[in-house]
């Protein structure tokens, strides 16, 4: 019998499909860099300000706790069991709440089997300035499903606060 929560609900079905796209979109783009960019290389796009690089992270954002890829697989799973058992504490019944939570499995889902296959995360989008004495500044590089990842955090983030900030219908007076 299926319930009201059950994995098979159209709610799910819509969060597992974008995640599906999320993660292939993801592993092709990491495939074509791996196939065209050298370790290491770079290619600019837009001179001072965009190039698609090829470089490996063994730790999280910023390459902090790099070398840690082991750990960070554990956290990664440990995020998407978490997540996956709280999601309807965000809204996740909803289309925002459906796209952010697709986004969000499905950058994990990336990385995850970058780190599970490559040993290490793939990053290619670099967006960086040349400063006036040379050398650059710059965000650090990047991939499809970092992306994916803030920007359905992001969503949660809104439609939380979105939720917390509307009003709220007063009782009728008997």
């Amino acid at each position: 019998m299926i319930t009201e929560h059950s994995i098979f609900q159209k709610s799910n079905r819509r969060i597992a499909a974008l995640a599906l796209a999320v993660f292939a979109l993801d592993q092709f783009t990491k495939w074509l860099v791996v196939r065209s960019i050298g370790l290491y290389d770079e290619k600019v796009i837009v001179p001072g300000f965009f190039k698609l690089v090829h470089w490996g992270n063994t730790g999280a954002a910023w390459n902090i706790f790099s070398g840690n890829n082991s750990t960070l697989i554990v956290v990664a799973l440990f995020a998407v069991v978490a997540l996956f058992l709280t999601r309807h504490h965000f809204d996740s019944h909803t289309l925002p709440g459906q796209i952010a939570f697709g986004l969000i499995f499905g950058g994990i889902a990336g990385n995850l089997a970058d780190r599970l296959f490559r040993h290490e995360v793939v990053d290619f989008l670099r967006f960086y300035l040349i400063k006036r004495g040379g050398g650059e500044i710059g965000f650090p590089a990047f991939n499809v499903a970092d992306t994916a990842i803030c920007t359905g955090v992001g969503l949660i983030f809104l439609i939380t606060w979105k939720s917390e900030r509307a009003p709220t219908k007063a009782a009728p007076s008997a």
